[in-house]
């Protein structure tokens, strides 16, 4: 009983976690002005099922990080190609750091223009007072988890 309870209770984390990750994508618009600017306005459909889809896939493989050890495999079935697996997985990294650098760059800039927006949905919904110490609790609760998770050197044990 409790293994299903907390099968459940991890499962509903999840579910809030990738809720979030899409809350803030669909906020900020972040899908749409890709492909606004690529003129492929046509495929949004499919690049929001490839978030999706990497969210996903992110998520897997974080948790079960046993079981996605692609070197291993190349080690143990193809190691008579191994110069060229290595050639391969240094382009594979690179090209990787280059598309992730320019995910992250302009949902960075997508943020900051949603942060000038803050002030205007404030005065909209009337919330006049206070509104600095929200943000302060925000910022509050950003440095507290982080020094909890390296604090407590989490994000070593995560890489093992």
């Amino acid at each position: 009983m409790r293994s299903v309870f907390l099968i459940i209770l991890g499962g509903s984390y999840g579910f809030l976690a990738a809720a979030g990750v899409f809350t803030v994508l669909v906020a900020i618009g972040l899908v749409p002005r890709f492909a606004g600017k690529t003129h492929t306005a046509g495929k949004v459909l499919i690049y929001e099922e490839m978030v999706i889809f990497g969210t996903i896939t992110g998520g897997i493989v974080s948790v079960f990080p046993e079981y996605f050890r692609p070197a291993e495999f190349v080690r143990e079935h193809l190691g008579q190609y191994q110069g060229i697996w290595e050639v391969f997985g240094v382009f594979g990294q690179g090209t990787f750091g280059l598309f992730a650098g320019m995910f992250v760059g302009c949902l960075a800039l997508a943020i900051a223009e949603m942060l000038d927006s803050i002030p205007i949905f404030a005065r909209r919904v009337s919330f006049r007072h206070g509104l600095g110490l929200v943000i302060l609790c925000m910022a509050l609760g950003k440095l507290s988890g982080a020094l909890f998770f390296f604090g407590n050197e989490l994000h070593r044990v995560m890489a093992e």
